[in-house]
């Protein structure tokens, strides 16, 4: 029998949950010993296979890598975070540029431009498995992602990426308890996918956009903002920005609107506009 690292006497979880983490316990600790690449966004769902693996680590031995796919469209407080997460947990951690930005196909922005970006970071894995003999490639796809659209999963299907939190069937909601559980800092921290899906399909991505929605964004987290988007948006020749933010963080863009304003009109922005339906999930993507 399999001792379980990944749970503790003071543990208090209802019987699912302690169910799906002997199961991932089991699942890591059968893989580990041959070597185990984890694609590391910086986000909840990566940094709970990390946490998982780093726990089986301590106790068994064997390889783990954390791989962090770096561009012009990773926010550089969340490559930051990936890099002291890894630390904090003594696991190997490699930062690689991506050549997504060199693709054609991902520049374009259609609905596939996950599928693109995803085939970049699994070639840099599959790069590391050939030069460092590692046997396994996961990634934090998890059983919430499943109702959404989700095209960079067909590209870890292809390449025969593993997705463990899915298959034994972890919730969104299951993996922040269990990391809070923890202490794991990112337990809470807002699903902050790449800065390319503030750009509204069909406009070509630009580094220089890029870079201009970090700067307005980083207004708002630093004054203390949770759910947000800065989109960027296209009139005939006039590009544009909308603002989405929770209920809870309309206010908080209101009482910076002039820098932002500020920012947005020195960037060369004809509006910058609120959006008064809010925040909303894929609100990037034109319906």
């Amino acid at each position: 029998m399999i001792k379980n690292y990944l749970i503790s006497n003071k543990d208090n979880y209802n019987a699912l949950i302690k169910s799906k983490l002997a199961t991932l316990n089991r699942y890591l600790s059968s893989k580990i010993k041959d070597g185990l690449i984890i694609a590391f966004s910086g986000g909840t769902d990566s940094a709970m296979l990390i946490w998982a693996a780093s726990k089986i680590k301590e106790n068994i031995g064997g390889n783990v890598l954390a791989v962090t796919q770096d561009s012009y469209s990773l926010p550089r407080k969340d490559l930051q975070e990936a890099i002291e997460f890894a630390r904090s947990l003594n696991i190997e951690h490699e930062v690689v540029k991506g050549k997504e930005f060199e693709d054609t196909n991902y520049l374009k922005n259609d609905l596939n431009r996950c599928y693109y970006c995803r085939k970049e970071l699994f070639k840099i894995t599959d790069s590391i498995i050939a030069r460092d003999g590692y046997k396994y490639v996961l990634y934090g796809y998890n059983a919430s992602d499943k109702s959404d659209f989700r095209p960079g999963h067909k590209a870890a299907v292809e390449s025969n990426v593993l997705a463990p939190l899915a298959e034994i069937g972890f919730e969104k909601i299951e993996i922040r308890e269990i990391l809070r559980n923890n202490n794991i800092q990112l337990a809470d921290k807002p699903a902050t996918p790449c800065l390319s899906s503030r750009v509204m399909t069909g406009i070509p991505i630009d580094r220089k956009h890029l870079n201009n929605i970090e700067v307005i964004e980083n207004v708002l987290w630093n004054a203390g903002a949770k759910q947000f988007r800065v989109r960027l948006c296209k009139d005939e020749d006039n590009f544009f920005l909308r603002v989405e933010a929770s209920e809870k963080d309309i206010e908080l863009v209101l009482k910076n609107k002039k820098e932002i304003i500020e920012l947005g009109k020195n960037f060369g922005y004809k509006w910058i506009t609120l959006d008064l339906e809010g925040y909303k999930l894929g609100g990037g993507v034109k319906k």
